[in-house]
């Protein structure tokens, strides 16, 4: 079957990303009982995920509810960037840009409110496809069908014409129900391995 594009997520395939523990971390430092951090904020996550609620309301809500000083609250929040940006897979990053302008490329990430800033400073992902799609600025998020069929929409592209990329068996699942072809990815080397079979 021929191809023409490829969608990559971002965080844990183009990103390295380790555990996001900085509630945990916080609440060790802070002699906090375990959970206070993670308990009091829960809502608020999910409505940084689909731009419901901007990082300065994030932050604030933080402060109130869980009675942390402002300059705490950005101690939180610089671990949380540090751990959501990780490091960067320049082997996949490389392999990814190489294939334009063959194909479409672009990303699909379930993000958070300010997401896109920093990781176009740390990383420059514009200059490396086509389009981005972060969850935050559309108001969706994977699994939901429609997140996918809009990526592909705004690529110009067919869903079954489509490679998908992701490290989530459900955000995977998901670009299979809209008729994408799907890579699980597990390590730099076999997801590599799976685009050369599919693309070439």
């Amino acid at each position: 079957m021929e191809f023409d594009a490829v969608l990559f997520d971002i965080g844990g395939v183009l990103e390295v990303v380790e555990s996001m523990d900085f509630s945990s971390k916080y609440e060790d430092l802070l002699g906090l009982p375990a959970g206070t951090i993670a308990g009091h904020t829960a809502d608020l996550w999910p409505a940084g995920a689909l731009g419901l609620r901007t990082e300065d309301e994030i932050r604030r809500e933080m402060s109130s509810r869980v009675n942390l000083s402002a300059a705490v609250v950005e101690e939180i929040f610089e671990d949380m960037w540090a751990q959501y940006l990780g490091t960067a897979d320049i082997e996949l990053t490389n392999d990814l840009a190489g294939l334009r302008p063959r194909l479409r490329t672009g990303l699909l990430s379930n993000s958070f409110v300010g997401a896109r800033e920093r990781e176009e400073t740390a990383y420059g992902f514009s200059g490396l496809v086509d389009d981005i799609v972060y969850s935050h600025e559309v108001g969706i998020a994977k699994p939901d069908q429609e997140i996918y069929a809009l990526a592909c929409r705004r690529l110009d592209v067919d869903p079954t014409r489509t490679v998908f990329v992701d490290d989530a068996q459900i955000a995977v699942d998901g670009a299979a129900a809209v008729g994408m072809t799907t890579i699980l990815h597990h390590d730099t080397h076999s997801t590599i391995a799976q685009l050369d079979t599919l693309l070439t």
